[in-house]
């Protein structure tokens, strides 16, 4: 019999989040409290699943998300998230029937890109993802770190560190949040419901520890930056501490709320090891310790993948650092933003229409969503053989346009 790909009902909700669960190889049962909590959180008209007879065999669900651009922007987005597919119906194609509808209607819809953050990296490029945004995590040896332990866990400038709670994180993270995404592009909106769960307020799938949390002030008194991170209890068997802290949330919109954050942590008695969580690249933390070698990196991974809906929006919402123009030829298999487009771009703005010249660089849809972001180069896209330099030196001048300071940071997992 055939699969049907549908959205799903209020009834058929228990059977995609046990197909879900399934799927994502957790424990498949679904208790009353996970499809109630979940329920209330869902937009039934954008979860869709795959019905082979009674079962749901694949699930897919998309939400509205903005996410910042370079220069303080933001773009709509149709973020994309539990997607699955049950072992016994892979490769049957019920992944790109789901992803074929949902693109569809988010074009349809208005919204200028596509996100999600891939499982597997060799899955989404094919139905025009790239990945817009890397992370780094950091493992810090704090006795090799050459930090004074008398002086580290006190600002410098006048600015303090305050221990706080779960309740003053919900009130003054969001402001902070959103500074953040004025510095950087990737940063996905993190909703009410984002700070409730990640404070440990609604149904919790995993167990849930409450974390520390401590707040970063200037002198005149305005926040910063703030920290939340959990601490194992170890001692070896000379009766030495040698607990980890791990960051659970770290956000820094100043250089001295950075400095003073890492120093922070890397103070605390008995932490002998401090794990960074996801951070951008560039995050300076190696460097801001006396030994960055202290700085050990655990992974670097692809994080935020970006889907381009509307070429125009998404290359006229971004700044740009320099005078330039570029003609783009754009491949896409799906119909969604192919086609030539030319680019106008200064400081002080950017045009981007249509256009029957000559390009000057072509490549397919997916590697835009990497340019844009400023985190590509497309000098080597095309010693990649991603791109086609069609117009000599127009790599260069694309990377002089498309290239930013600060790489993107995508903090949240959705």
């Amino acid at each position: 019999m055939s699969v049907d790909v549908r959205t799903v009902t209020e009834s058929d909700f228990p059977g995609w989040l046990l197909a879900l669960q399934t799927g994502f190889l957790r424990p498949p049962r679904v208790p009353e409290e996970l499809v109630a909590d979940r329920l209330a959180n869902s937009d039934l008209a954008r979860t869709r699943g795959a019905f082979d007879r009674d079962r749901i065999v694949a699930t897919f669900r998309s939400f509205r998300q903005e996410v910042s651009t370079v220069g303080g922007g933001s773009l709509t987005a149709d973020a994309i998230t539990q997607v699955t597919v049950s072992p016994t119906h892979r490769r049957q194609g019920l992944l790109s029937r789901m992803m074929a509808t949902d693109l569809a209607a988010a074009k349809e819809r208005g919204d200028a890109i596509a996100t999600l953050i891939a499982a597997e990296y060799p899955i989404y490029g094919r139905f025009g993802f790239g990945p817009a945004s890397w992370s780094t995590e950091w493992s810090v040896d704090v006795r090799r770190a050459g930090l004074d332990p008398r002086r580290s866990g006190r600002p410098e400038g006048g600015g303090r560190i305050d221990l706080t709670d779960a309740e003053e994180i919900r009130k003054i993270g969001p402001e902070v949040h959103r500074r953040l995404a004025g510095v950087r592009a990737g940063v996905t909106d993190r909703t009410t419901r984002g700070w409730e769960l990640g404070t440990g307020l609604g149904y919790q799938i995993d167990s849930w520890t409450e974390p520390f949390y401590a707040v970063y002030r200037s002198e005149s008194g305005e926040v910063e930056g703030f920290v939340a991170y959990t601490a194992d209890d170890k001692w070896d068997d000379a009766k030495q501490p040698v607990n980890t802290a791990t960051v659970r949330d770290l956000i820094a919109v100043t250089p001295a709320a950075e400095r003073a954050l890492w120093h922070y942590l890397c103070s605390v008695d008995w932490i002998t090891t401090v794990r960074s969580g996801y951070r951008a690249p560039d995050d300076p933390l190696p460097l801001l310790l006396p030994d960055p070698r202290a700085a050990k990196t655990l992974t670097y991974v692809d994080m935020l993948w970006v889907r381009v809906l509307d070429v125009v929006r998404v290359l006229e919402s971004r700044t740009y650092p320099v005078e330039g123009s570029l003609v783009l030829d754009l491949r896409d298999a799906d119909g969604l933003a192919g086609g030539r487009y030319r680019l106008d771009a200064s400081p002080a703005g950017a045009s981007c229409v249509r256009t029957t010249e000559s390009a000057d660089l072509a490549f397919d849809i997916a590697e835009l969503g990497t340019l844009a972001f400023g985190d590509e180069s497309a000098v080597r896209l095309a010693r990649l053989g991603r791109a086609e330099e069609l117009t000599p030196g127009a790599g260069v001048r694309a990377d002089l346009l498309f290239r930013t300071p600060l790489r993107p940071f995508s903090p949240d997992i959705f």
